[in-house]
């Protein structure tokens, strides 16, 4: 599969789609927030850590799917499942590199500039999807 950025698609998705995505990531946002209150912010920020958008884009890229099958007559609903695991597998991916950039942060912002230390963790998340992903693609 090769990676590309298709800017056509952003026209072709509707608006109800993005409050979709922007709904669901705000209440991903509100149940983190309400978990920090109750048992503290190391756990809130654990799940603050979960790709907010993930769930809402899964749903939708797999509905996408299954209309442009259906526009030819066929069902789609394989298709539609399996346009969803291959953007889970991206998820799974990015979300090993947040592993490294919560770890990073955690350990040296109280002790370093916040400024480096963003920097650093932001590389260290940007090498290790691109290295996940990487892997993945040579097995």
């Amino acid at each position: 599969m090769q990676i590309k950025v298709d800017f056509s698609v952003l026209g072709q998705t509707k608006w109800n789609d993005y409050a979709i995505r922007f709904l669901a990531g705000g209440m991903i946002t509100v149940a983190a927030a309400i978990i920090a209150k109750v048992w503290g912010p190391g756990v809130g920020g654990l799940f603050l850590a979960f790709p907010a958008i993930f769930p809402a884009s899964a749903t939708l890229i797999e509905k996408h799917e299954i209309e442009k099958k259906q526009q030819h007559g066929l069902q789609g609903t394989i298709r539609g499942r399996k346009a969803a695991s291959i953007d889970a597998s991206g998820s799974a991916m990015g979300s090993i590199g947040l592993m490294a950039f919560a770890a990073l942060v955690w350990q040296f912002v109280p002790y370093h500039r916040s400024w480096l230390v963003l920097g650093a963790a932001t590389l260290s998340w940007l090498a290790i999807a691109v290295l996940a992903w990487w892997i993945r693609k040579a097995t």
